[in-house]
């Protein structure tokens, strides 16, 4: 292995590269435009994210729910809370909007004022006749205002659906065909179709409407998402470019990591559409974050390519020594990077899988293209002139390697002693972390239809639909009376719940049968008893068979019914407290030997998964840890070096975690990934100095101090350049409307400068620390992989001129 990827491999790559210049120009334009074939292919997701694993035990009921009712998520909601909508000009508008939505090919059913149907009894046959709850259009404020009383004294059926008594608030709901709920035509309908239709009704009318539910929300999401991967991608090369002129001076450098970063950016999107999966909240960050993991590597070999050019002024041999010393340091810090993320592929989760996927594979694709395309682009430009090598003597940075070294080696002390403030005052905050398995709490707070769910929590208890799915376990179950009664106490209980609005079963179709047996006395708004059931059931099966709301709620065979209702957003922990409290009503309603009851719903699978990636979270951040482990003992064939350098990146993460507590930003999907992120970037500054440091032992006959300091000057300037590309550019994540995709940007970005500052400072404190214990050359055996060469390759120049 040490002749594989040692300083006679690197030779061999370097006259390679050097004189194929034409060729590997050639592949990788190729390369590119195949992958930009590939772009076609891309999909935006049409579903929320599913954390869980395809066998998971909770996506199996999800799945056992959907096989008997279908697609759950397909409610669209439209409110007005507005005292003007029962005037005749306004209603009439209204029914004339609800009218237009229902004649699309997407809409399945439609529950307006428009549609509403009042329950007449018919003797004979004995059924129920449904009439419509309004004639035409409302021509006086007298049909208008009797309208409303009927409405909200007389239906207690469509109290909770369509209106809410307190407020006075009135909302249409609009059921989607199922099968178009999770396809583009989705999309289509409600963008194309249903907003401009409220838009239209909103300018006519002056009212406000407020709209909402999962397929609208999870619509407006995604193009939110996508628009905003535009803007990463933009802001992450504009501040990185930025970044990297303001230190390197150099037009030309710049463009030419622009360029390689660029096409970088082009095969993220490319092998996103080869592989055919999905852009995601977590993929969409994949092009930007190329950008941001691909310019330190630019940085790497520009900054050697200048330093060599300075010392012996060989174009040539200022080249073929990039690649030779430089190639195989950066390839260790980007396998270390990619490891981080590939430590999502052992997880279980398709959605994380992908993201670790697809961010490996780029991150060694952006390490190849800036080896190949720097030093050719390079090689046929003009050497560089004096201008563009004023940065390597910048003073400024001098200055903060000064103080480094002075820290190092005057204030050892305070370095340990803030260390271990800092660690238990971090230790302090991860005691605060809270967990948040809410599905909306990241979206963009500042958009319209967040502003709208939560309208929808306050006059409607909610939005997400949460299911139970009943089991009776045996055909025609569900419309036995004891059932029924079951079920009604359920829902009594669900409706008595803060969080959770009034459920929506057979039981309210039942009930409403009941009520119109009676000739509408709403006091009769409740199940039949024994002796009602024998005659009142069978008006009540003709009206369910007549309206197709029998479907919506029990299944063909009669043995499973749904009940309905709609959550606010919670969190992870009060979500487990309501959960625990319906399980411990249902096991006293529906003994297990008669009944099979599953909570279910998407918000419900949502924050399963977010429990289990928790779950996963320390094994996914510990396979990362001995994973790049196992990469430092395969360099450096030292166990004790290991153990001291694991030690300036695990601090920093500690202290991120401290402060998520302290600013009150919970453990959530988005910032379960900083950690395994930041460790797999941070670690690269590591080995950059270990690898420095090395070379330095060597050199200077085993003498620790002088290679310690020697190590700080030459690392510490690439490691500051790096450091900082990296915090601005992940910041660059902040300007996301996410809040997720904010945090995530924010922490990694801190946790950044924390290893930079734990690389420069504890690092070589402990080397000097330790050093009987750790620096002799017992300890530092020939490495299995050469990082930094330590020979002379003037020999191999002959040979690359010739």
């Amino acid at each position: 292995m040490t002749k594989l990827l040692g300083y006679g491999f690197w030779n061999g790559v370097a006259r390679l590269i050097l004189r194929n210049r034409l060729f590997i120009l050639f592949l990788v334009a190729g390369f590119t435009v195949f992958l930009g074939t590939q772009w076609k292919y891309m999909r935006f997701t049409y579903t929320e994210a599913n954390l869980l694993p395809d066998d998971h035990e909770v996506n199996l009921e999800y799945n056992k729910f959907l096989d008997q009712f279908g697609e759950e998520g397909n409610l669209v909601v439209f409110g007005i809370k507005d005292s003007t909508l029962f005037t005749p000009e306004i209603l009439n508008k209204w029914n004339a909007l609800s009218d237009s939505i229902n004649s699309f090919d997407a809409v399945a059913l439609s529950v307006s004022l428009k549609d509403l149907k009042l329950l007449e009894k018919e003797e004979d046959p004995k059924r129920f006749d449904l009439k419509p709850f309004i004639f035409g259009n409302v021509n006086t404020k007298i049909q208008a205002d009797s309208l409303k009383k009927k409405l909200f004294t007389d239906l207690p059926f469509y109290e909770g659906l369509i209106y809410n008594k307190e407020t006075g608030t009135v909302r249409s709901a609009v059921y989607l065909k199922k099968d178009i709920v999770n396809t583009a035509a989705r999309k289509d309908f409600i963008v194309d179709d249903l907003i401009p239709l409220i838009e239209s009704f909103e300018a006519e009318t002056g009212v406000k409407v407020h709209t909402s539910g999962m397929p609208y929300i999870r619509t407006l999401n995604s193009a939110t998402i996508i628009s905003e991967i535009g803007w990463f991608v933009g802001g992450a090369l504009v501040v990185t470019s930025l970044i990297f002129f303001f230190f390197f001076r150099s037009y030309r450098a710049t463009f030419i990591s622009m360029i390689t970063v660029v096409i970088g950016v082009m095969w993220a999107f490319g092998f996103l559409g080869l592989l055919g999966y999905e852009i995601t909240v977590l993929t969409a960050l994949i092009p930007p974050l190329i950008i941001v993991i691909g310019i330190p590597n630019c940085i790497f070999l520009i900054n050697k390519y200048q330093q060599e050019y300075k010392n012996h002024g060989n174009k040539i041999k200022a080249l073929q020594r990039v690649i030779t010393k430089v190639g195989n340091a950066t390839l260790m810090t980007n396998i270390t990077t990619a490891s981080g993320f590939a430590t999502f592929i052992l997880t279980q989760s398709s959605l994380l899988k992908e993201f670790g996927i697809v961010a490996s594979i780029n991150i060694l694709a952006i390490f190849l293209l800036s080896l190949l395309i720097i030093p050719i682009i390079y090689s046929y430009m003009s050497p560089p002139k004096e201008r563009h090598l004023k940065h390597l003597g910048k003073t400024w940075i001098e200055g903060f390697v000064k103080w480094i070294e002075r820290m190092v080696r005057d204030r050892r002390i305070t370095i340990y002693i803030s260390t271990v403030v800092l660690l238990i005052v971090s230790m302090i905050g991860i005691y605060k972390i809270k967990v948040s398995g809410s599905l909306i709490e990241d979206m963009p707070k500042n958009t319209g239809f967040y502003r709208d769910i939560k309208f929808f929590e306050t006059e409607f208890d909610g939005i997400m639909p949460l299911e139970v799915l009943i089991d009776t376990k045996r055909p025609k179950g569900v419309m036995k009376l004891p059932t029924l009664k079951r079920m009604d106490e359920l829902a009594t209980t669900i409706s008595e719940t803060p969080e959770l609005s009034k459920p929506l079963s057979i039981v309210n179709l039942v009930k409403y049968g009941k009520q119109a047996f009676y000739n509408g006395d709403p006091q009769y708004y409740q199940l039949p008893t024994s002796n009602e059931r024998n005659f009142i059931l069978p008006y009540a099966q003709s009206f369910s068979n007549e309206s197709g709301l029998l479907d919506s709620y029990v299944d063909s065979t009669g043995q499973y019914a749904r009940m309905t209702t709609f959550m606010q957003d919670i969190g992870t922990d009060r979500m487990e407290i309501v959960e625990d409290n319906l399980y411990n009503k249902i096991n006293i309603l529906f003994p297990k030997e008669k009944f099979d009851v599953t909570l279910t719903g998407k918000a419900l699978v949502f924050q399963k998964g977010t429990n289990y990636l928790i779950n996963n979270l320390i094994i996914s951040l510990s396979l990362a840890i001995l994973l790049i482990a196992v990469f430092m003992a395969f360099m450096f064939r030292s166990v004790k070096m290991i153990l001291v350098s694991l030690i300036p990146n695990l601090l920093p993460l500690l202290i991120t975690a401290g402060l998520m507590g302290f600013l009150g930003v919970p453990i959530k999907p988005s910032t379960i990934l900083v950690f395994s992120i930041a460790f797999g970037i941070s670690v690269d500054d590591t080995i950059h100095f270990l690898a420095k440091y090395r070379q330095e032992l060597r050199s200077s006959g085993w003498k620790i101090k002088r290679s310690v300091y020697a190590s700080v000057k030459e690392a510490g300037v690439s490691m500051f350049y790096t450091s900082i590309v990296l915090f601005f550019g992940f910041s660059v994540f902040m300007i996301s409307s996410f809040g997720g995709t904010v945090a995530l940007g924010g922490l990694v970005s801190v946790t950044l400068i924390f290893a930079m500052l734990s690389n420069l400072l504890l690092l070589p404190s402990l080397l000097l620390s330790l050093e009987k214990n750790i620096a002799n050359k017992e300890d530092f055996k020939k490495p299995a992989i050469q990082i930094l060469d330590e020979a002379d390759d003037d020999d191999e120049l002959d040979k690359l001129d010739n």
